[in-house]
């Protein structure tokens, strides 16, 4: 029963609804914590270049994120800051939470009296904990898209695939020759592919 709940959790991930802020100060120094939902290494560069650009009198931006169901492409940025002193407390917070998809970073104006790097730590650490803190969490479901091609005289077969699976659909185009758009979470795809396979008309097309 164990592995039965393990399997039926694979698709499944923990992420931000919407962007929050956190906030820490020491010895004149600010860290303002701004964390994002995202889903590509592109959007993590685009607002990170406005960011850079909307603090442009800051002192460092440093930064982490963890993309992905597995969490397996992550990156953090200690942005000039010493080595491990920035990005990893940053990257260390996310992954007690237990997030992915998700961006954070740390602006620091420097306030004239340097830390240390246990202090650093710290700032870093306490900032993104209290941004992390008032974001509102949201379950994921991880998944495939496909692009279903039928004859008009299987609809009624591949529609039954669908209701069965309740797997939500999208970009339907009904003539002699049919198509519907649909997400499959990834703990279904193989009973997806298996049984519209058995579908004398139907192609499937990964988007």
């Amino acid at each position: 029963m164990a592995d039965e709940v393990a399997i039926e959790q694979t698709d499944t991930y923990r992420s931000i609804e919407a962007a929050s802020e956190g906030l820490f100060k020491d010895n004149g120094s600010r860290f303002i914590a701004l964390a994002y939902p995202v889903e590509t290494e592109e959007q993590v560069k685009d607002i990170v270049a406005g960011l850079k650009k909307e603090y442009h009198d800051a002192r460092h931006h440093c930064y982490a994120y963890r993309l992905g169901h597995l969490g397996d492409r992550f990156r953090a940025n200690d942005d000039g800051e010493p080595s491990g002193s920035a990005g990893r407390p940053i990257l260390g917070q996310i992954d007690s939470a237990g997030l992915s998809d998700i961006l954070v970073v740390v602006v620091r104006y420097f306030g004239g009296i340097k830390l240390g790097i246990p202090g650093l730590i710290r700032a870093y650490k306490t900032s993104t904990a209290d941004a992390l803190a008032s974001a509102k969490v949201t379950e994921k479901v991880a998944g495939l898209s496909f692009r279903v091609r039928y004859d008009y005289l299987d609809m009624n077969a591949v529609m039954k695939v669908l209701k069965d699976l309740s797997l939500p659909v999208s970009g339907q185009i009904f003539d002699t020759q049919c198509s519907v758009d649909v997400r499959v979470r990834l703990t279904l795809v193989e009973a997806f592919r298996e049984r519209m396979g058995q579908i004398g008309s139907c192609q499937l097309e990964e988007l």
